[in-house]
């Protein structure tokens, strides 16, 4: 059901809930889920309000929990501020859709937030439309609470051998990413990012993730974010669909659209799936 809620210490939030889980999302900026949880349980986005960056186009907050912005990453551009209230376009019992209002960089962003009936699955469906002509993919980030650790599945190995001689799928390093840093761990399965609020430097890794998921484990719950792999499609950042980025306590899991040659106010469309449970 859809109710009306203060989450935070944010007032005349959205509430979209079942017997198993609750989504907030925030009317008065946005669009932002900045709620997410098992019904009794704790929020697993993470919530920094006193974060800011200053920007030509004014000061850009991330508040916590999940936003839309614009790829390739470019300030100001991805950082235009979104601090006024968003649009109610329809609402159900189980779905709900706000639109911000065009930013000072000329873009809108909207999302579709639809909760299952039953069991904690929600699809969250972006809509970013670009303000003038430029090439563009919608890109999704989700700030996670601190103290846990990123998953991200590698590709499923294979021994060497004459079926096997060519790469299966590309990394994305940016120029302070450290690979001594002790809060990753590269294992056979999967690559994992730990979050440690003592150490405040950035780290961030893209991938082609044909396996379409990510996971952050925390707290005894596992929270796992879905999106589909357009085969053949060109993605940003040297053709990365998900993104880490962590530094002390901050940590986004980020997936990404294929990039589109829009022209003015054409619309990019990108869903994601997520689930919510208790690790065994």
């Amino acid at each position: 059901m859809l109710n009306k809620v203060d989450f935070q210490g944010v007032a005349d939030c959205f509430e979209l809930s079942n017997d198993t889980v609750r989504v907030v999302v925030a009317s008065s900026f946005g669009p932002r889920i900045i709620g997410y949880s098992l019904a009794d349980g704790p929020n697993v986005l993470g919530w920094h309000p006193e974060a800011k960056v200053d920007t030509s186009l004014g000061t850009w907050h991330p508040h916590g929990g999940h936003r839309l912005w614009i790829a390739p990453e470019d300030n100001p551009v991805s950082y235009a501020p979104d601090d006024r209230s968003v649009e109610v376009i329809e609402s159900t019992d189980h779905s709900l859709t706000v639109r911000g209002r065009q930013d000072a960089a000329g873009n809108t962003k909207q999302m579709t937030i639809t909760l299952a009936e039953s069991g904690s699955e929600v699809t969250i469906d972006h809509t970013l439309t670009v303000g003038e002509p430029r090439e563009a993919a919608a890109w999704s980030l989700t700030i996670m609470a601190p103290g846990g650790t990123v998953v991200i599945p590698n590709e499923p190995f294979a021994p060497y051998s004459p079926d096997h001689l060519l790469p299966v799928r590309a990394m994305a390093l940016w120029s302070y990413t450290d690979f001594t840093d002790p809060r990753w761990e590269f294992t056979k399965d999967a690559i994992r990012l730990r979050v440690d609020e003592s150490l405040a430097h950035q780290q961030k890794l893209g991938v082609l993730n044909r396996q379409g998921w990510a996971a952050y484990e925390w707290q005894g719950l596992r929270f796992q974010k879905r999106v589909d792999l357009v085969d053949g499609a060109s993605y940003p950042d040297y053709n990365s669909n998900f993104e880490v980025y962590t530094a002390g306590g901050f940590v986004e899991i980020e997936t990404l659209s294929p990039l589109v040659n829009g022209g003015e106010n054409e619309a990019v469309s990108h869903r994601e799936t997520w689930s919510l449970e208790v690790l065994p």
